[in-house]
C-alpha cells in the first residue's frame, strides 16, 4: 500500500485541478505515481513537465530512451516503471532480444554496440553516478552533443521518479503485471 494517499482531481484545490488536467491529456489518464506526487501538486507539475518534454518532445529517438528507460528500471529493480515502459518500448521499436537482455540482467552483453552502449550509460550512471569516459565518448559520437545531454537527462529523470515510486510504495496500475524478476 503507498505511503501517502492516491490523489483524485476533487481532493485538489481549484487553482490546482489544471495540474491534474495537463498531467492527464499529455498522458492519457493520470498514473498512480502522478496520483502520489498529487499531494504535493506543484512538484507534481514539475516532474511531470521534465517528463512530458523527454517522452513528446525530446528529438532523442524513442528506440534509444526506452533502451534507457527500461535499463534504468532494471538496474533500480523498479517493477513499477519497468511494467509501464515495457509496453511502450515495444511500440517504440525495441527489439524483443534488446528487451529481453536487459531484463535478464545480461546486457550490454551480447547486443550491438549501438543498442549496448545506451544501456552501459544507464547502467554507468545510476550505479556510480558518472559515465565513464569510453561509455561517453561512445555515446557523444553516436549521438552528438545535444542528444547526449538528453540521453543524460533522460536517465537522471527517470532514476529520480524510481527513488521517488520506492519511497512512496506505489503499486502498479489496473492492468500492469510485474515484468521483472523477483
Amino acid at each position: 500500500m503507498a505511503r501517502v494517499p492516491y490523489a483524485a482531481r476533487i481532493d485538489l484545490p481549484a487553482d490546482k485541478k489544471h495540474i491534474y488536467d495537463r498531467i492527464a491529456s499529455t498522458r492519457g489518464s493520470v498514473p498512480r505515481v502522478f496520483q502520489a506526487l498529487m499531494n504535493s501538486p506543484e512538484a507534481a507539475e514539475a516532474v511531470a513537465g521534465v517528463g512530458e518534454y523527454l517522452r513528446y518532445k525530446c528529438p532523442l529517438d524513442a528506440v534509444i530512451r526506452e533502451t534507457a528507460i527500461l535499463s534504468v528500471a532494471r538496474e533500480m529493480n523498479n517493477q513499477y516503471e519497468w511494467s509501464q515502459h515495457e509496453p511502450v518500448a515495444r511500440k517504440a521499436g525495441v527489439r524483443e532480444e534488446v528487451i529481453e537482455a536487459i531484463r535478464s540482467g545480461k546486457a550490454p552483453m551480447g547486443l550491438p554496440a549501438k543498442e549496448g552502449v545506451f544501456v552501459q550509460a544507464a547502467r554507468e550512471l545510476v550505479r556510480t553516478g558518472v559515465v565513464s569516459d569510453r561509455t561517453f565518448q561512445a555515446v557523444h559520437h553516436l549521438l552528438g552533443t545535444r542528444l547526449t545531454v538528453d540521453l543524460v537527462v533522460t536517465i537522471g529523470y527517470y532514476s529520480m521518479v524510481a527513488r521517488c515510486i520506492k519511497a512512496l510504495d506505489v503499486e502498479l496500475d489496473d492492468g500492469l503485471k510485474p515484468g521483472l524478476p523477483i
